[in-house]
């Protein structure tokens, strides 16, 4: 199938419509909705569609009907967010297909060939005195051989077309140093987009955010979208893109499925049209 237009490309910020769905069918309504409502990217969770459409063939049916940049994700959760367990190379093996079917971007996670730093940084490379190691973060990997195999995953994705995400969710906050010592060191990998999500306690911590964000424009090469998770955090998924930000994350119609800390997409858009004409 021919690849779907860029993700990393496009002016910044992209209005990403969320779809968590089982069935291509719903799949496929969710997205048309979604592009009707002002959607100018999809982020299409793999997971948590059923098993028997876990295949190119489901998903090529889906992006028939895709006009807009898609990003497919494959977080390991079904859609209750309940998680299970599958292999590396099971759970790549199921982006590949996406690749294959014509999606214009995959979501490469930070821990992807390295379960155990998904649960935590291993201490092991404490030594290496990273400044954003502080706090036990997750997904970051700093085995050279693990390293090795995510560029060569990049790689392979560059060579057919597809750009890639190089996504962290370290679990923790991370001051702004920390966000741009950790964005260089994904950058290092080569990916299209960085995208880190941090937790935030505090109205401290979500106004350092927005310098945040300003800092990783200007130090770090590729697309950047950052913003932080929880309750105080919630105003960073549109202020941040503002300031550069590339992705806004949008829910078209809320569901048991989606989180409600996400955007609405109306909403969003209105809130995104009046800052342009505020710039």
């Amino acid at each position: 199938m021919e690849r779907l237009p860029s993700f990393a490309k496009p002016e910044s910020p992209l209005l990403a419509a969320v779809i968590r769905q089982r069935t291509p069918k719903e799949a496929i309504a969710a997205i048309t909705n979604a592009q009707y409502h002002g959607a100018t990217g999809i982020d299409l969770h793999l997971s948590c569609l059923d098993e028997e459409y876990k295949n190119s063939k489901s998903i090529e049916e889906i992006l028939k009907f895709c006009k807009i940049p898609v990003m497919a994700l494959n977080y390991n959760h079904r859609i209750d967010y309940s998680g299970y367990t599958s292999t590396e190379e099971d759970r790549i093996a199921l982006l590949m297909m996406a690749v294959e079917a014509g999606v214009s971007c995959i979501d490469m996670q930070g821990y992807t060939y390295d379960l155990e730093s998904k649960g935590g940084f291993r201490q092991e490379y404490q030594k290496l005195g990273y400044s954003f190691t502080k706090g036990n973060p997750r997904e970051i990997v700093c085995d050279e051989k693990i390293i090795e195999k995510q560029m060569k995953l990049i790689d392979d994705c560059h060579k057919v077309g597809c750009e890639v995400l190089l996504s962290c969710h370290p679990g923790v906050y991370l001051d702004t140093e920390q966000a741009c010592d950790l964005a260089r060191f994904m950058e290092k990998r080569n990916p299209d987009v960085i995208k880190l999500v941090c937790t935030c306690d505090s109205d401290e911590q979500l106004a350092e955010s927005f310098t945040t964000m300003i800092a990783l424009r200007k130090s770090v090469g590729c697309k950047v979208s950052y913003h932080l998770n929880g309750p105080k955090g919630k105003l960073s998924r549109i202020i941040n893109p503002a300031l550069g930000g590339h992705l806004i994350f949008c829910i078209d119609g809320y569901t048991a499925a989606d989180s409600p800390e996400q955007l609405d997409l109306a909403t969003a858009k209105k809130a995104l049209d009046a800052l342009k004409l505020i710039k």
